[in-house]
């Protein structure tokens, strides 16, 4: 009998294949539980209060991954690097400011700058506050750029989409508390308080919505004069007719608010304790001691209680009002120039007639 002859290479090779693949396969494993296990391990000297880290527009995952492991915020730039591989996330990570938080490891700091899940600053813009000023106030607190949010607010492409038909938003940016991402471009910050004027005025005014563009703009001018000349609330509708009632009879506006609008916004000088003759008799198109009519935009951004006072003034014969009580913010309103000049003496209110 012959002798049998024994398996050709080829069947040995394709009978060893199966255990290599495992092999291959229990490498792998191993190597993503090392991989995940570097990862979920949290780094060490994370600081209490967390840390800010910022992904840079088009930036590379490699690049954040070794800025990540500089900056004491994940243990391996590589097991991070080797993650958004296997994810196919390299391009994944979302521009923008983050917190990382202590505790978190580098798959959730990955899963968070993938999420664009930004760190939000609270800011408050205050009711009366001009465009510079709510630029200032940003600015301060990191949200947005002074001079991009300023260039913003005057791009005519911007306001034209935002149906502004002004030269700039000032009177279109609502005063109100915002939740903003660190380093917010100034379009977007314009965009979202723009969008919160409309909203409010939706919502609380609805008549608004009927008014065309030019017939807006004139409420808005005269409700960021009437921000800056009232103290008391209850007091806005009644300050917002004597102004309505001096429009319909063609007599000036003459509010002290808008001289100090053209010494404190064109001047660029400080905000005065008393206006004098000199001051009332600037020769400027804000004036609207020399200039009966709204001035010709709005000289601070309103908010609702200015805005609901022009909407729905309060009807009455009063011409002039004066502060009497300079500690409450009371006012007089009188229906006489005699009876107003007996009344006493000019006062100026704070900015934002608070």
């Amino acid at each position: 009998m012959a002798a049998r002859s024994s398996p050709k290479p080829a069947l040995k090779a394709l009978l060893l294949l199966p255990l290599f693949l495992a092999g291959i396969g229990i490498l792998l494993a191993a190597g993503a539980v090392a991989v995940f296990a570097v990862l979920d391990a949290p780094p060490e000297g994370m600081p209490p209060e967390g840390a800010l880290f910022t992904v840079e527009a088009g930036e590379p995952g490699a690049r954040i991954a070794v800025r990540l492991e500089d900056a004491g915020l994940i243990r391996s730039a590589l097991a991070f690097q080797a993650l958004l591989r296997l994810r196919n996330q390299q391009t994944s990570l979302k521009r923008g400011t983050y917190r990382i938080e202590p505790g978190m490891g580098g798959r959730d700091v990955q899963e968070l700058l993938v999420s664009g899940r930004q760190a939000l600053v609270r800011v408050t813009v205050p009711e009366g506050h001009t465009l510079r000023r709510s630029a200032e106030v940003l600015h301060e607190a990191a949200v947005t750029d002074r001079e991009d949010f300023l260039a913003a607010a005057r791009d005519p492409d911007l306001l034209a989409s935002l149906g502004i038909p002004a030269a700039t938003a000032e009177g279109y940016l609502f005063p109100d508390t915002y939740y903003l991402p660190l380093k917010t471009p100034g379009a977007e910050a314009v965009r979202l308080m723009v969008g919160a004027l409309r909203s409010r005025l939706a919502e609380g005014l609805p008549e608004s919505l009927s008014l065309d563009p030019r017939e807006l703009h004139r409420r808005i001018i005269l409700a960021s004069v009437v921000e800056r000349e009232y103290r008391l609330p209850e007091e806005a509708p009644r300050i917002a007719g004597v102004f309505w009632n001096r429009l319909r009879i063609g007599m000036a506006l003459q509010s002290c608010a808008t001289v100090v609008y053209i010494i404190t916004e064109v001047q660029g000088k400080k905000h005065p304790e008393v206006l004098y003759n000199r001051d009332i008799e600037i020769q400027h198109p804000f004036n609207t001691y020399l200039h009966p009519g709204l001035p010709p935009a709005p000289i601070a951004n309103p908010g609702l209680t200015a805005l609901q006072a022009v909407f729905r003034p309060e009807p009455s014969r009063y011409l002039y009002f004066r502060l009497l009580d300079a500690r409450t913010g009371r006012h007089y309103f009188s229906e006489t120039l005699d009876e107003h000049i007996r009344a006493g003496s000019l006062a100026v209110k704070g900015i934002g007639g608070r």
